[in-house]
């Protein structure tokens, strides 16, 4: 595979896939009775569809007689080849298609339709123009000057791609050849151990690497429906290792993957784990207090900890860092498309049955939602071209999925619809309400401007909520490469600001700019937080807690 077209679906898929929404559904037949309105609306309207059928001739007319200024978007990467452009064919071939799709929007667009139907219009033709696209056919150049380069191997090498996925994957373009990588060989390297195990979570301590401190230590809480080991991927990607050499006591949570036998896990069950471990890892330190990192749904089950600790009036967590994390579920974007009542009750009626709710589905689903970058290109890639899938630690962590109890996706699905954490008392957990404006520790809450799975602004009007101090960062990155920022990429820019208003767009006009990674500014930020330095611990644990198991665990293996 070329480096280029390699690094063009790193570049795809850091950018467009991770962060499953385990909330979000996509129901077949919820896009078939939008694609059934889009037909109706073309017998309804017949004048208003006739008109656009003559304007596409037109269009049509000029693309034959070469006088059409039609150019794919200049972001679409689809089409950099210079045949698209340069051979007279290819650019009429390319030309009529971006006119009937051009056609096809502005017809459902001046249609006499809902706004919410237009807007389900839209999507179901994106699926089909999508799939219909020049480049999926094997007339792509791309796939015949492969074709002549490999004497015909690429075709054969294509099928037996498509043969594969067709058996072991579901019928769906691989992302990621899964044996390049093993959790704890290439991946999740970092030196520790287990220190404790309940049936819901295991916790490791991370071995210091620096003769000194900080007294406070950081315990890190990742999504429920990812593995932990997407802050220690790499060496030079791991968050736990900058941790580490900044002087940090890093500690991590391993969540366990449930099975059906575990459907009655609820948001309470998970707190409570997570209060089994804070007390673990006070009892290990000596200290008073931790500071809490929590990623996406990660962060929802952490910021419900504090507002238990806060109704309890327990202050065992000084801060809380938040990754990606939405709280105020009021959703303003495309996700919520075909999110009614209807298909929320369906949702959870059908994680109940099943006792889980399946990683794979969730990813299927969120494939389907932005195909291009998802789906489309993984097929030009493994079948047009023949290459393999690409090895990239990213996307196998992204395939290597958990499973969410049917209790707890049930809750996150009442959180969605209800909105608790808005408003004071709305939510329950562990016997106690919530008020987050009683939540006093400093808060450094984290989003990235191209997140299409936690819209920034979301984030923001999440962070909004607390009751003490706030520091909001934006991230000029999309979900994943929120998270995964290690200091020293060029093109790495993010945004803060000591003014908090209740506008986002005044935020960020007033908001100052910044290079490289916000990893930087969090770790002044948290060794500010993180008390005195004293001398680093010589082994793992303690005597009530034993370090067992080497790092990653046992957990994390579990399918």
């Amino acid at each position: 595979m070329s480096n280029k077209n390699n690094d063009d679906l790193q570049r795809q898929a850091s950018e467009n896939t991770l962060g499953l929404n385990p909330v979000i559904g996509l129901r077949r037949k919820d896009l078939l009775t939008s694609a059934r309105m889009v037909l109706r609306q073309a017998i309804r309207q017949p004048l208003h569809s006739a008109k656009h059928v003559a304007h596409f001739g037109m269009e049509l007319k000029d693309v034959i007689f070469g006088k059409s200024g039609l150019q794919p978007e200049t972001d679409d990467r689809r089409f950099n080849d210079p045949a698209w452009s340069q051979n007279p064919l290819y650019r009429r071939y390319l030309q009529t298609y971006l006119a009937w799709r051009k056609e096809l929007h502005d017809w459902i667009d001046t249609s006499n339709l809902s706004d919410q139907d237009i807007s389900r219009g839209h999507f179901v033709i994106n699926l089909m123009t999508e799939a219909m696209a020049p480049t999926n056919t094997a007339a792509n150049p791309a796939a015949v000057k492969r074709f002549f380069e490999t004497g015909g191997k690429s075709l054969l090498d294509g099928l037996s791609n498509l043969a594969k996925d067709m058996v072991n994957n579901g019928g769906m373009p691989s992302q990621v050849n899964m044996d390049a990588f093993e959790v704890g060989k290439n991946l999740g390297t970092s030196e520790g151990a287990v220190v404790f195990r309940n049936d819901v979570l295991e916790l490791i301590q991370y071995r210091p690497i620096t003769e000194q401190v900080h007294g406070r230590p950081l315990m890190v809480v990742p999504p429920q429906i990812n593995k932990f080991y997407v802050f220690d991927l790499s060496p030079e990607k791991s968050l736990a290792r900058f941790c580490l050499r900044s002087n940090v006591q890093t500690f991590i949570v391993s969540w366990r993957n449930p099975t059906k036998a575990q459907r009655e896990w609820g948001l309470s069950t998970y707190i409570d784990a997570l209060k089994e471990a804070v007390d673990v890892v006070l009892a290990i330190t000596g200290s008073k207090d931790l500071n809490m990192l929590g990623a996406c749904s990660g962060g929802i089950t952490c910021t419900a900890l504090l507002g238990h600790y806060a109704a309890l009036g327990e202050t065992k967590v000084n801060a809380l860092t938040l990754l990606v994390s939405v709280l105020d579920t009021t959703l303003d974007n495309q996700v919520a498309l075909f999110v009614d009542e209807q298909t929320l009750e369906s949702a959870k009626r059908q994680s109940y049955q099943a006792g889980v709710l399946e990683g794979r589905d969730m990813a299927k689903v969120f494939a389907w939602m932005r195909p291009n970058d998802l789906i489309w290109n993984y097929w030009v890639n493994n079948y047009l071209l023949g290459n393999e899938p690409p090895v990239f630690d990213i996307l196998f962590w992204n395939n290597d999925t958990t499973r969410l109890p049917a209790a707890f996706h049930g809750d996150l699905i009442e959180m969605f619809k209800s909105n608790p954490l808005t408003r004071a008392d709305a939510l329950e957990v562990c016997g106690t309400p919530i008020d987050l404006k009683k939540v006093t520790a400093d808060i450094y809450s984290l989003a990235g401007t191209t997140d299409h799975i936690t819209p920034w602004q979301a984030c923001y009007r999440s962070a909004q909520l607390f009751g003490g101090n706030v520091e909001f960062v934006l991230s000029n990155s999309g979900h994943i490469q929120s998270i995964l920022n290690p200091p020293g990429n060029p093109k790495a820019r993010y945004m803060t600001s000591s003014e908090r208003p209740a506008c986002v767009v005044e935020w960020q006009e007033n908001a100052h700019k910044h290079t490289d990674s916000w990893w930087l500014h969090w770790q002044n930020w948290l060794s500010e937080r993180s008390g005195e330095l004293k001398k680093a611990p010589t082994r793992l644990g303690n005597r009530a807690y034993p370090s067992a198991e080497a790092a990653p665990g046992t957990y994390v293996h579990e399918r």
